[in-house]
């Protein structure tokens, strides 16, 4: 028998580490060529690398969630007969197994579900109400007395939290099974409010870990401001609906591609909303097309796919962009260019938008906006009470380059776009 040790090869310009991010053998197991090995993680995607022999696994390079450096030992192998002592590259090149932007990863490890804890069973015997009492909870010594009841219907009371000096035996003194029925029965507010979960610590890898660094970042180098402005949505929540009543084999419109279309027609007075700033070289670029990062939850993490030169698209082409973007996204089909490059961000939470939001600048943009839900309230017109449709507009930016007035500026004139939604569609 020998020994082969396959080296984490070169898998992409400039990539000098990867991540462990999951394991698909174990020590002991015996894997043939080509099996799936590790998926290894760099900052532009996820690459699975497989077996470059057959034989006995004997070590690993590390744990999921551990950075091994290009030409490190990622596993090694015992294999029959002669063959080199070492690999640093497999024959064909790894693929990908999900593409994903700078900064942002692809896939994370899920643990094994933890089971809830049950309930400990609670026999269902009939009892009548003069059988219990239900006064605020007390302890036997403040009552003076010591119930009667057998060994077991007191580890019965410990289990279940009660007190048996506030159970009233049906029959003679003593505290029988039926009577802590009968208590529950009839005092459900006296059951805990629910059972505590068994504690799991789940390492932060792969996807999670990028996003906490990337957040991490921009709380740390960026001086975030957030402007929150009401909006009347009224009229364009009509429009809407008047447009999805003719759209014929179109998607149906949501709010967003409106929004962007309002985006789009106010950024060319305030191009310092869409830019990013290179704050190590001292670089702020005011771009001109608008490529709208969209966040996008996914059952990996928040992703941002990006709708390029959005400026040049109708409100069709837009719902069309962001259903196939967010579809690519959650099913991991996403491609790298998709991912990145975004100039500024556009977060919604839908109908859990919230009051208010306070989102977190997608680092180098130095703005993002966060459109909240839609809800009905009273308001004042021409001194009479009416009902109108409001929702709430935030947005944050980089107080370094981005000042207060620019941004509520920039906000007033996109409050003046959806109120007056015929604008959305004049140059």
């Amino acid at each position: 028998m020998a020994r082969f040790t396959f080296k984490l090869p070169d898998i992409g310009e400039g990539i000098a580490e990867a991540e462990i991010v999951a394991w698909h053998v174990a020590v002991g197991d015996v894997v043939e060529e080509d099996q799936p090995l590790a998926d290894m993680m760099t900052d532009k995607a996820t690459v699975e690398m497989t077996a470059p022999v057959a034989g006995k696994v004997v070590e690993i390079g590390g744990g999921v969630g551990d950075m091994l450096a290009i030409g490190s030992a990622l596993a090694i192998f015992e294999v029959e007969g002669e063959v080199a002592e070492t690999a640093e590259a497999v024959a064909s090149a790894p693929q990908p197994a999900f593409e994903a932007a700078p900064n942002e990863a692809a896939q994370v490890v899920k643990p094994d579900p933890v089971p809830e804890p049950q309930p400990a069973p609670v026999a269902a015997v009939p009892a009548t109400p003069e059988a219990v009492v239900a006064p605020a909870p007390t302890s036997e010594a403040e009552h003076g007395r010591k119930p009667l009841a057998s060994p077991a219907v007191r580890q019965r009371a410990r289990d279940l939290g009660i007190d048996l000096a506030l159970v009233k035996p049906a029959q003679g003194d003593r505290v029988r099974h039926a009577d802590l029925d009968a208590f529950l029965t009839y005092n459900q507010g006296y059951r805990p409010a629910g059972h505590a979960r068994a504690d799991e610590a789940i390492r932060v890898i792969g996807m999670r870990r990028r996003i906490a660094e990337n957040m991490a970042a921009s709380k740390r180098h960026i001086p975030h401001f957030t402007y929150v402005e009401e909006i009347d949505v009224t009229k364009l929540e009509d429009l809407r609906a008047d447009l999805n009543a003719t759209r014929g084999n179109r998607p149906k419109l949501t709010m967003l591609p409106l929004l962007i279309v309002a985006i789009c027609k106010a950024l060319p007075d305030f191009p310092m909303i869409n830019a990013r700033y290179d704050d190590e070289a001292g670089v702020v670029t005011r771009h001109g097309a608008v490529h709208l990062g969209m966040a996008t939850q996914t059952d990996a993490g928040l992703m941002v796919p990006v709708i390029r030169d959005a400026q040049d698209r109708n409100v069709w082409q837009l719902a069309d962009e962001i259903r196939r973007l967010a579809d690519a996204a959650r099913n991991g089909k996403a491609k790298s260019e998709e991912l990145s490059g975004s100039t500024l961000t556009l977060t919604s939470l839908g109908p859990l938008g919230g009051i208010a939001t306070t989102p977190v600048i997608n680092r180098p943009e130095v703005a993002i906006i966060g459109p909240n839900k839609v809800v009905e309230r009273p308001v004042i017109r021409d001194g009479e009470i009416a009902v109108a449709k409001l929702m709430n507009l935030s947005i944050s930016c980089d107080h370094r380059v981005v000042d207060g007035w620019d941004a509520a500026s920039f906000v007033q004139a996109l409050k003046r776009l959806l109120e007056t939604p015929a604008l959305l569609f004049v140059d």
